[in-house]
């Protein structure tokens, strides 16, 4: 059973980066044709794409958040971390990871989700 679970700050200033790193059980995130992808969902709106990192380390990013997002992981623990700089509150949301197979979505894998509030 694949399981992944979010962690980090539920509460970030404005102006700061934002740190998420998602745990990976069940899975090695080296295996070829997964995505592990970030996605989160702000109050009252849909559910937004973020980026996503495949199994030979390379990263992808929504276009509107490049310039803020980076994806990375960490092999050994069989994790990876999304950093968002520069947030606003607009960047409120509850942030997901999750597993696509074979392309960026769907996805069959969820982690429970975090809330992360901007706000100083």
């Amino acid at each position: 059973q694949v399981q992944l679970q979010e962690s980090g700050p539920g509460l970030v200033n404005p102006s700061q980066t934002l740190s998420l790193t998602c745990s990976v059980s069940g899975a090695s995130i080296t295996t070829n044709n997964y995505y592990w992808t970030w996605i989160r969902q702000s109050p009252g709106k849909g559910l937004e794409w973020m980026g996503a990192i495949v199994s030979d380390g390379s990263p992808a990013y929504s276009p509107s958040l490049k310039s803020r997002a980076s994806i990375s992981r960490d092999t050994s623990k069989n994790q990876f971390t999304l950093q968002l700089s520069s947030v606003t509150p607009e960047d409120t949301a509850v942030y997901y990871c999750a597993r696509a197979d074979g392309s960026i979505w769907p996805f069959d894998y969820w982690g429970q989700g975090t809330q992360v509030t901007v706000s100083s």
